[in-house]
């Protein structure tokens, strides 16, 4: 999962709840709606994000907004909408590595993607992740992702764990890297809804210390022995 920055482009707007616009013009005001909301929601919740604020911030008029977004959970649903499609475009341009690549990197490349993508869409992420208890349906989109990520990353990693010793125990090591990535998401969504520290989703370290500790976690299931 590569770290990208590309923005939601008009091509995302075919979404439930937006209506959608022909003109150019009315696309970019859509457009810089979404990107005021996401940046907005990086220091706020999602209800102590006003319409009359954002609409404020990109210069329009609040029937504007209306005139595009059904509701305010209709506009909430678009960036959550447009969040998954990012971290599924991601998951569609990992490549197969190299049979020489080792584990170390491998891990390394992966956590450092997921982590560039939740940094991407923080303020989302932290607004479904507080409303999750009142509509966990929200976050249903994100829990696929998560799957779906592993998944994806599991024919990956399986084949560098192959080598030498750790040869064999297919079953083993796929649940192992699946509870690898459970550790791994867990700790960022703490981070995300809690921050609790020592480390935050911001920090470099984070990338390091995780992608550390799925190695070892892969690692220790690669010296059990084989059963023979």
């Amino acid at each position: 999962m590569r770290a990208r920055s590309e923005e939601p482009g008009f091509r995302d707007f075919d979404l439930p709840g937006v209506a959608p616009s022909r003109q150019k013009r009315s696309r970019e005001t859509t457009l810089a709606l979404l990107r005021a909301g996401a940046d907005m929601l990086q220091a706020r919740s999602l209800a102590e994000l006003s319409i009359e604020a954002l609409c404020a911030e990109v210069g329009v008029t609040v029937g504007a907004f209306y005139s595009r977004f059904e509701s305010k959970e209709a506009y909430f649903n678009a960036l959550m909408a447009l969040a998954t499609r990012d971290g599924e475009q991601r998951l569609g341009e990992i490549r197969r590595p190299s049979p020489d690549t080792g584990l170390d990197k491998l891990c390394h490349v992966i956590v450092g993607g997921i982590i560039a993508w939740m940094r991407n869409h923080e303020g989302v992420l932290r607004a479904a992740l507080q409303h999750d208890d009142t509509r966990p349906d929200k976050w249903t989109p994100f829990k696929a992702l998560a799957q779906a990520t592993t998944m994806r990353a599991t024919p990956l990693l399986l084949p560098a764990m192959g080598k030498g010793m750790g040869k064999g125990r297919k079953a083993a090591k796929t649940r192992t890297i699946a509870f690898g990535f459970q550790v791994v998401l867990g700790t960022l969504v703490n981070a995300i809804l809690n921050d609790p520290g020592p480390l935050s989703l911001s920090s470099k370290e984070m990338e390091r210390r995780l992608a550390g500790c799925l190695l070892l976690l892969l690692q220790a299931e690669m010296g059990h022995p084989t059963p023979r």
